[in-house]
């Protein structure tokens, strides 16, 4: 149907100008719920491109591509923390999400809930590089690789406790040297096998008392199940550990990061078990043989000892001969000790009669004598010094007593006087001191009388004030 318009005078289908408007915002949001509704969750290959790193935010923006066309992709900061694969630039991956549209840019976007590398290739090449990269820090150098005990007391063992593993570690132990075994259970895969691994080797590390040796140990498995243990947060635990470790994941031809990084690394659990313990049996015959060959060296040395003794026994002299000489030196000695004795003591008595001769009474009477004179003279000096010091204390007594005598009280009561004194004897010096009806005692020079005040003490009369000196004056003497 055709209308005419009259103002312009054009011909228009009636149709069009009927069509519904729409604003900018529906558009985008009825073409977002398309692309959402038409494809749901998809799972995308393609080569990841344009990753600078996780914005500020903890998100991370970048694109798939192949060889015909590129979509843009958001991986949200939760969804990047449990990725086990580390993002890089040009790495191709298969990304699983939700196909979306950004309406800000009129875009269709990818949000990813899970990436992973596409196939075996992509995971050895990141494998190959996170290698180079742990390698270039020397966390693989030979030189900081410790020495393992050669027999621990306690050994411990991170593997999963359910299966075959630790079962056949507890029993390669119990054949070769029975120890004490501590285990610490991890899963050995999955997302949070890494974390758990990591934790399990910081954790006995930090114990009070460690093990002497540890294990982690996992069975065989494909590259994908053996990740956990290629991962850096596994990697670097076991660097850090001041215990010896033995690495045993997966079979003998299975490498992962973490044998670089160990001590020592054995190609299954079991060769650990053998690794860590020698064998009881070995050591017992090793020292039985060392015991024997001890005795047969202790006998040969003995008796080689006794062939020497004998042998230089031989070149000595025999006793006799030795001790002739002495024996006949002695024997003329002793004969001349007697005469020599003899003429000793005779000689002695001389000089005891020539000193005796000189000592006769007399000398010893004149000295006695002299020592009696001096010790009469020194007595009388003495009797005469001690006669003349007492005359001396008796003057001085008894010019003290006549001082005393006229200094006492009671020369005062012979003159007519009283000394008052209250009921405990303290003397009473003014009238006021006296309460009525108070016990008084009043000594005399002839006695002493109990008495009581009648009446209340009267104030003593008040002194007269001294006059005051004239200016330019003298005062008066009275």
């Amino acid at each position: 149907m055709i209308d005419h318009d009259p103002e312009t005078g054009e011909l228009r289908e009636a149709s069009k100008a009927n069509v519904t408007e729409f604003t900018v915002s529906e558009i985008s949001f009825a073409l977002k719920r398309t692309l959402e509704d038409s494809f749901g969750h998809v799972r995308v290959r393609g080569e990841i491109s344009g990753f600078r790193g996780p914005h500020s935010s903890g998100h991370c923006y970048f694109s798939l591509k192949d060889q015909g066309a590129r979509i843009d992709a958001v991986l949200w900061r939760s969804s990047y923390n449990r990725l086990r694969a580390k993002l890089q630039e040009g790495l191709e991956v298969i990304a699983t999400g939700k196909i979306t549209s950004y309406p800000g840019k009129s875009s269709y976007q990818i949000i990813v809930e899970n990436l992973e590398p596409a196939g075996a290739g992509a995971l050895m090449a990141l494998l190959e590089e996170r290698r180079r990269k742990l390698a270039a820090e020397g966390l693989f150098d030979q030189a900081r690789k410790k020495a393992l005990p050669f027999l621990p007391h306690v050994i411990g063992v991170v593997t999963s406790p359910t299966g075959a593993v630790i079962r056949d570690i507890l029993h390669r132990l119990n054949d070769r040297f029975p120890r004490h075994v501590m285990v610490w259970p991890v899963r050995v895969q999955g997302e949070t096998s890494a974390a758990e691994v990591a934790a399990a080797i910081r954790g006995f590390n930090a114990m009070a008392r460690k093990p002497d040796l540890l294990i982690v140990a996992r069975g065989g498995g494909s590259l994908e199940d053996l990740w956990s243990f290629n991962e850096e947060i596994v990697v670097r635990a076991a660097a850090e550990s001041t215990i010896p470790l033995i690495a045993a994941v997966g079979h003998e031809t299975d490498w992962t990061l973490i044998d670089h990084v160990a001590d020592m690394r054995a190609p299954t659990p079991t060769a650990a078990a053998e690794r860590a313990v020698p064998v009881r049996a070995d050591l017992l015959s090793q020292v039985a043989s060392l015991s024997a060959r001890h005795d047969r060296g202790l006998k040969r040395l003995m008796t080689e000892r006794r062939t020497r003794v004998r042998a230089a026994a031989r070149a000595l002299p025999r006793p006799d001969d030795i001790l002739a000489l002495a024996r006949q030196r002695f024997d003329s000695i002793s004969g001349r000790l007697r005469s020599g004795l003899v003429k000793n003591t005779l000689l002695h008595r001389r000089d005891l009669e020539k000193a005796s001769a000189s000592l006769t009474p007399t000398p010893l009477r004149r000295n006695l004598a002299e020592q009696s004179r001096l010790l009469t003279r020194h007595g009388a000096q003495l009797r005469r010094d001690m006669r003349r010091l007492i005359e001396q204390r008796r003057v001085t007594l008894a010019a003290s007593g006549k001082l005393l005598a006229s200094l006492s009280y009671k020369s005062v009561l012979q003159r007519g006087y009283a000394l008052v004194r209250n009921e405990v004897g303290a003397p009473l010096r003014a009238a006021f001191e006296i309460k009525s009806g108070q016990d008084l005692r009043i000594e005399f020079h002839d006695g002493e009388i109990a008495a009581q005040a009648a009446g209340p003490a009267t104030a003593p009369p008040a002194r007269p004030k001294p006059a005051k000196p004239r200016e330019g004056g003298q005062g008066s003497l009275f």
